[in-house]
């Protein structure tokens, strides 16, 4: 390692700032490197779900996905089942997202809502909701059958585990002293999802294979090529989507080895092989919302056999290699070590202990090693269900077994769908974040018609709770108090900025984040209507899914400016206004308009108990501990509520979370874990951490509320993947909250519970890249470095706060720990980030 540098002047500033915190042991290192060296430690702990018996439900099940194809893993021994989903298998056809005969019924809900009738207004505004969403469907399965004697295996040398380092799923056991392994990973660069079976003695591997579908299909072999197609399509329209999955047969062996036709031409039998590997491609004819399926251009049975055929001179050894140096580059970014507590390995004294086992013993021991698995848990499965190019994580991410999953598998914009995507940023994964914002754009567009047809906007977009790879806008089917909620697509919009403000990419910004937010203030103008005071109102108005007691003693859903409506909407308007200054377009008329209806926009008010209103109007709550907690989007994931600025409201917000109480499906958990660390509640945030540690019987699971399955997915229950992802933001949002020219450091940390640790490769806002240790619950390093050129921040420490410039240097791997030297040099030639 090279490059003896000096500047006196820079070198004395940065010992100043230093000396300023020497109590707090406080260092911080200037550094910058491009994303492409962001690669850090990510194995300094086991990263693995462990399993030492086959799955007995679906969620004991390992998932693997390469952002379009997903797999479910079983790991039965005598047999086994991969069960198959692509992004692009749902029901239906594009769809019209509009009623003509919405405007008569939505002047008759804001007359009744102005004249304080609010049940006779909930109940006619059941005419506003339209048709359900579409429905995410599966591809198929994989089947392998073992000879008898896998029925007779030893349940002591059973071993299933998914390592999130590596992301491939491995299942070993053994029988009559051959030891078997399996290895299962889906492949992004060859778009793949890939297996390799293997005995430990020669000629030792028997089975037969087929490929199935609980979808309309049909399977023929190709023996020549050792192949198996299948064919189908997706229930529910006769011109919907047609798909095909092609599997590939490659075996090792002596002369012995052979592979057979079985089955009247179904099944392919191996024979006396070492070694099988299997690669299966998947295509369909979904070819954009916008275009039937009858009118696609694609081909699914050809393109299989094009990416066979692409694959055919590609060893097993280079897919390996491919697919590791693709996902390594973004989940190797971030490491997180926790300080260890009583019971913290996975694997003890050589017993290895099941991460079910783990999650059970979680209340006592409360391991910390557990919450660090979790974490990348969520980063594991973010990568694996959302790449670029691929659909947008959908409510169960890309993994579902069912014909008609829960709730259709949909997009759900009240929370569900910006949950999945709260981690891309701070988690340095932005790349996967792409899938939503051209599923924005493809909202923007079917969006505009229910604008102008149902609402008599005729400029903007809107967007409602309920959508599906069509992109659905139109309300969705039944009682207002979930359909009703033309809020959907502005929440999603907050993105935009948010994605800015940590990439400070100015090109995203201006060719395609501005003109989404731009389209949707247009509609949020044209939406807002004025009330009383003079404010700018929404009427209709409904706080999702949640209901009040009007003043004639009636249940109703249906009001005007609830706090998340108005909330929402002010943090549009407060982006839109910064993106605008940012991209020199403060004298567009558009932008005027949004200032002059910012500052005519409600409040948000407190209750007389103190906590803050959910309704404009002090209703009656008929369920105090509601799931939802839409009216403290101000505090997160929005910014208008702040410990450092509005002291009152975060009193109110406290007041409110405790009113709610902890209970609550997987997703509120994590809502209220970000809640509290906002609140800079250390105690309250680990205490909803430590409540969703709570192991889910699938047998049972209407028993419960929230937890997670023994393959750490969440539940609501059943399984929804949001809170998977919800997870990795709000633990790092314990770790690092940064608004951009302030940072924030260990703001919500538990220092009794996690009083040593590091976590690096974390993002904030500004372009920065942080990394951070502490020790004895007290900070002891942290290092900054920019990958969008100098930015300037304000650390804040506890009570303690200094300036500091984050500026270019040059960067030095060793031993794969990241070092970095400063071009404005520190006296040594390399202090480790």
């Amino acid at each position: 390692m090279a490059s003896s540098l000096s500047t006196s002047g820079s070198h004395h500033r940065i010992n100043s700032i230093c000396s300023f915190l020497v109590p707090l042991r406080f260092l911080f290192l200037i550094a910058s490197l491009h994303d492409s060296l962001l690669l850090v430690d990510a194995t300094a702990s086991s990263l693995k779900l462990t399993f030492t018996a086959p799955a007995k439900y679906w969620t004991d099940a390992i998932p693997i996905g390469n952002g379009r194809l997903g797999a479910i893993v079983w790991g039965g021994v005598a047999n086994e089942t991969l069960q198959l989903n692509d992004d692009t298998l749902w029901t239906g056809v594009p769809g019209s997202y509009s009623d003509p005969n919405a405007p008569a019924a939505l002047s008759v809900v804001r007359k009744l809502v102005s004249a304080g009738l609010y049940p006779e207004a909930s109940a006619e505004a059941i005419k506003l909701s339209a048709t359900p969403s579409q429905v995410y469907q599966l591809l198929g399965d994989i089947v392998l059958e073992f000879d008898a004697s896998h029925q007779k295996y030893d349940p002591t040398t059973y071993l299933r585990e998914l390592d999130l380092d590596t992301a491939t799923a491995t299942v070993k056991y053994s029988v009559a002293g051959v030891d078997y392994t399996r290895e299962h990973f889906a492949t992004n660069p060859h778009q793949a999802i890939v297996t390799r079976i293997s005995g430990s003695k020669p000629g030792s591997l028997s089975f037969t294979l087929h490929l199935h579908s609980k979808l309309n299909h049909t399977t023929r072999l190709l023996p020549a090529q050792n192949q198996i197609l299948l064919e189908g399509s997706c229930r529910g329209h006769p011109n919907g989507i047609r798909f095909a999955a092609m599997l590939d047969l490659r075996i090792r062996g002596g002369e012995k080895a052979s592979v057979s036709v079985l089955d009247g031409g179904n099944k392919l039998k191996v024979d006396l092989a070492d070694s099988a590997v299997l690669i299966l491609v998947a295509s369909s004819s979904f070819d954009g919302p916008f275009t039937s399926p009858v009118d696609s251009n694609k081909d699914p049975n050809s393109d299989c056999h094009k990416a066979l055929s692409s694959l055919a001179n590609v060893a097993y050894a280079d897919l390996r290699a491919r697919h590791l140096e693709d996902y390594q580059r973004l989940f190797r970014r971030v490491s997180l070590q926790l300080s260890p507590g009583p019971g913290s390995s996975s694997n003890s004294g050589g017993h290895v202990v099941a991460t079910a086992e783990r999650v059970k013993s979680f209340k006592t021991d409360e391991d910390p090693s557990l919450v660090v698995l979790m974490f990348q848990y969520g980063r594991y499965l973010l990568i694996s269900c959302s790449r670029p190019g691929t659909q947008v994580a959908n409510l169960q991410g890309i993994w579902n077994k069912d014909v008609n999953p829960p709730w259709d598998g949909a997009q759900h914009l009240n929370i569900n769908l910006q949950m999945n995507y709260w981690p891309a940023l701070p988690c340095n994964l932005k790349e996967c974040q792409e899938p939503l914002f051209d599923y924005m754009s493809s909202l923007a567009v079917n969006g505009k018609k229910t604008a102008k047809v149902n609402y008599g906007v005729n400029n903007g977009w809107v967007a409602h709770q309920v959508s599906d790879i069509w992109a659905k806008t139109s309300p969705d089917q039944g009682d207002a108090v979930w359909a009703m909620w033309p809020m959907g697509g502005a929440w999603l919009c907050t993105h935009v900025w948010e994605h800015y403000s940590y990439t400070m990419d100015k090109d995203f910004l201006e060719k395609k984040g501005y003109p989404l937010l731009e389209g949707c203030a247009e509609f949020l103008l044209g939406w807002l209507v004025v009330g009383q005071g003079g404010h700018l109102e929404t009427n209709p108005s409904t706080s999702p899914e949640h209901k009040f007691i009007a003043p004639d003693g009636k249940q109703a859903s249906v009001s005007n400016s609830t706090t998340m409506d108005m909330s929402i909407i002010t943090q549009v308007f407060s982006d839109i206004l910064a993106a605008a200054e940012t991209l020199g377009r403060q004298d567009d008329e558009l932008v005027h308009k949004v200032r002059l209806a910012r500052a005519r926009l409600p409040p948000t008010k407190i209750a007389k108990d103190g906590t803050v209103m959910e309704w404009a109007f002090e209703f009656e709550d008929p369920e105090p501990q509601h799931r939802h907690v839409s009216h403290l989007f101000g505090l997160f994931p929005g910014h208008a509520i702040t410990p450092q600025h509005t002291p009152d409201l975060c009193s109110a917000s406290e007041k409110t979370l405790v009113k709610r109480g902890v209970e609550g499906p997987g997703w509120s958990t994590v809502w209220k874990t970000a809640l509290w660390a906002r609140l800079l509640k250390s105690n309250k945030a680990y205490e909803m951490v430590k409540h969703l540690f709570n192991l889910v019987d699938p047998a049972h699971e209407g028993d419960y509320e929230g937890g997670v399955f023994s393959n750490l997915f969440t539940a609501h229950p059943p399984f929804q993947i949001d809170a998977n992802l919800g997870f990795s933001a709000a633990i790092a949002e314990m770790l690092v909250q940064g608004t951009g020219t302030d940072l924030y450091l260990l703001p919500a940390l538990p220092r009794d519970k996690w009083p040593d640790g590091c976590a690096k490769g974390l993002r904030v806002k500004g372009g920065v890249t942080l990394n951070l240790c502490w020790k004895q619950g007290q900070l002891h390093e942290v290092g900054l470095w920019s990958t969008e050129g100098d930015s300037v921040q304000q650390l804040h420490y506890g009570e303690n706060m200094v300036k500091a410039s984050v500026v270019s240097c040059n960067v030095y791997t060793f031993n794969r720990n990241l070092v970095c030297v400063s071009t404005e040099s520190l006296s040594e030639e390399g202090s480790s980030c």
